[in-house]
């Protein structure tokens, strides 16, 4: 068994398939699911897990070169929560988000209710 870290199977293996320039995206409840690409749905009633217990636990295990918002999420407690991990967050509109979100590696589904709870990580490279 591990020791620490994401202890969910799907997730943490998703996780492991990450290289440089891969995107992650973390997702409120609300956010249209792509018909393609892996979705590690951890939602399980509004509000489980928050937005911000996936975004800590992932921010704990990946290199994050940049991340990105949508822009009506600016000025909200969500631009809050994800400045105060990852200072110098870009923002597209919301529809480019989601255009965004369609092509990711991994999208993880959270429980969150807040609106445009939602965050595009870019990964990078420890070295």
């Amino acid at each position: 068994m591990k020791k620490r870290g994401i202890l969910n199977g799907p997730l943490s293996a998703a996780i492991a398939t990450l290289g440089h320039g891969d995107v992650v995206v973390v997702a409120d409840c609300g956010l249209p699911l792509p018909l393609s690409g892996p979705i590690v749905d951890l939602a399980l009633v509004f509000g489980v897990p928050s937005f911000t217990q996936v975004l800590d636990a992932l921010t704990d295990e990946l290199v994050i070169e940049s991340a990105v918002i949508a822009e009506e999420g600016r000025g909200t407690v969500v631009d809050e929560w994800v400045q105060s991990r990852l200072p110098g967050v870009a923002a597209i509109p919301h529809e480019q988000f989601k255009r965004l979100a369609s092509e990711a590696k991994v999208l993880v589904r959270t429980g969150e209710a807040t609106p445009y709870a939602n965050v595009a990580l870019r990964c990078g490279v420890p070295f």
